[in-house]
């Protein structure tokens, strides 16, 4: 995750692409460059107001799954817990918790 300054300046140097939508950020991932999201943006509704946790959190999953390196967001902790479940389901990284249910 990226604070907004550091975002600007990313985007100042060009060294991410800024993407608005899950087909930006898939395009972008596979063309190697990295893609930067703020998931509130993309969870908001027509009526623009601000998405709920929830809302925002999912969104930051998606946009993960689809290649998405760089997050900006007001809301860092539910939105780490949200990319560090998504890269263990993805298999990028292990679980921070493994139970064995053997009867």
């Amino acid at each position: 995750m990226v604070t907004a300054e550091e975002a600007a300046d990313l985007e100042e140097r060009g060294e991410v692409v800024v993407a608005a939508s899950l087909r930006e950020i898939a395009e972008a991932a596979r063309a190697g460059r990295a893609v930067l999201v703020t998931p509130a943006d993309l969870a908001a509704g027509d009526d623009g107001d601000e998405p709920d946790a929830a809302a925002e959190t999912a969104a930051a999953s998606l946009c993960a799954w689809a290649g998405a390196t760089y997050f900006r967001t007001n809301r860092p902790a539910e939105v780490q817990q949200a990319l560090d479940m998504t890269a263990s389901i993805r298999g990028d990284r292990p679980p921070a918790l493994t139970r064995r249910a053997l009867a």
